[in-house]
């Protein structure tokens, strides 16, 4: 059996996720709580950090970006990165804006400053982290409409990892009830059309213990 070993609000491993679920592979999820260090992950990924996806001929990946590329490369009857070359540069083109950039200046400030610092008892939220994240989200979010309505997916003509990527990282702090989506008309009807895919299902029906989603988490007419 295939093995997602994940936490519910890493947007890296939701990447996967959502990859694996439009792919249509079976997996099966296994929260792994990386500041215990268990020995036996720190194995299979010395970083110590998630997503780490075990495939059930053995063989054992590290890093969300790695990990997609193999999914498309190993089971190819539906890509996520496209056909052409000049399709597959520009997915991993905006993949890698919404991991490094996007993950950089809005998830690292406004998910783990605001939410989750305190909550491991790591310190005090900083303010001025928390400042940034916001207007850096407000650009992002209008990054999103552009693309949105110049294309029929962020990625082009197609649905590919480019959307999930993106989604995300949103759909995290979607849950945490950062997303101002009245600011970007655009960028909400894209989120909304992803948002209602089957393979968004298991992220709108999961809960964390102890952090409630926001009201409008998993309203397909929100």
């Amino acid at each position: 059996m295939r093995v997602l070993y994940h936490l519910p609000l890493s947007p890296y491993a939701r990447k996967v996720r959502l990859a694996l679920a439009e792919k249509r592979i079976p997996f099966e999820l296994r929260i792994e709580k990386v500041w215990e260090r268990r020995p036996e992950f720190l194995a299979m990924n010395p970083a110590g950090t998630v997503p780490v996806f075990l495939d059930e001929n053995g063989l054992c990946i590290a890093e969300s970006s790695a990990i997609c590329e193999y999914l498309d490369e190993a089971y190819p009857d539906i890509t996520l990165f496209g056909r052409t070359l000049a399709e597959r540069a520009e997915v991993r083109r905006l993949v890698a804006w919404f991991d490094l950039k996007f993950g950089a200046e809005v998830t690292r400030n406004l998910v783990w400053e605001r939410h989750l610092k305190r909550l491991l008892g790591l310190g005090q939220p900083d303010a001025g982290a928390i400042r940034t994240g916001y207007a850096k989200l407000k650009e992002h979010l209008a990054v999103i409409a552009r693309l949105a309505e110049e294309r029929a997916w962020l990625g082009g003509a197609f649905i590919s990892l480019a959307d999930f990527a993106a989604a995300a990282h949103l759909s995290v702090l979607d849950y945490l009830g950062d997303v101002d989506w009245s600011l970007q008309p655009a960028a909400k009807e894209w989120y909304a059309r992803i948002k209602s895919r089957p393979a968004f299902r298991p992220l709108l029906a999961e809960r964390v213990s102890g952090i409630p989603p926001s009201p409008d988490y998993d309203n397909l007419d929100f």
